[in-house]
């Protein structure tokens, strides 16, 4: 006969599985999960900013002097990524964020660089080159960007790579149509994905539904 402690442990096994089989049922077709929606398994970053939280992934700032990454373990070169995302809790209204992709971790340090689909007042929708070469390397019109962005509420974001072309889309909405000139051995076409916290105050970033396609 098992004991209580041992039914215990078998029924929340099974609540996991079950929690994880309906996440998974989320997806949209094609896609699969990168995120479990129940820990950060497949990711890195410092444990006292990053955690898991009511199926959503959340960076908590207190305030920091330079930017944080929470970058997936694994790489990924053509895909389509999709993502919901906003940021709270951030008082002065000044917060900057974003998703890395096709992106590395800058040797010796919790920077990264590469490609980002940034987030933040000024920077919704634009395609920023972090830590590389420094600028944004496209910015949506502001009429097409005034009707598609949710400052205070959830965004989603869509990220395709094919080979040279870039595609990032905001609530369906086309932000970025990309194609870059420079060759590979220059600027990479494969990477890891990287949620960021800017350096600046206080700010709290949320991220779920997290799905991607592989081409």
């Amino acid at each position: 006969m098992q004991s209580k402690s041992s039914k215990i442990a078998a029924l929340l096994a099974l609540l996991c599985v079950l929690q994880a089989a309906v996440f998974a049922a989320d997806a949209p077709e094609g896609f699969k999960p990168l995120f479990n929606g129940k820990d950060l398994s497949g990711w890195e970053g410092d444990a006292k900013l990053w955690m898991a939280e009511n199926g959503e992934i959340v960076g908590k700032s207190p305030g920091i002097s330079r930017n944080e990454f929470l970058a997936s373990t694994e790489s990924f070169g053509d895909f389509v990524l999709v993502f919901k995302f906003k940021i709270v809790n951030n008082p002065k209204g000044d917060a900057n964020s974003g998703m890395q992709f096709r992106s590395k971790r800058v040797p010796n340090s919790r920077e990264m660089f590469g490609y980002q689909a940034d987030v933040g007042q000024g920077y919704w929708g634009c395609l920023y080159d972090e830590s590389r070469r420094k600028k944004v390397l496209v910015k949506p019109p502001a009429d097409v960007l005034e009707k598609a962005v949710k400052r205070d509420d959830w965004n989603e974001y869509k990220i395709s790579c094919d080979g040279d072309h870039i595609v990032i889309e905001l609530n369906g909405s086309m932000m970025v149509d990309f194609t870059e000139t420079e060759p590979a051995d220059k600027v990479d076409r494969t990477g890891l994905f990287g949620l960021q916290i800017h350096a600046g105050g206080p700010m709290e970033v949320h991220m779920k539904d997290v799905f991607i396609k592989t081409k």
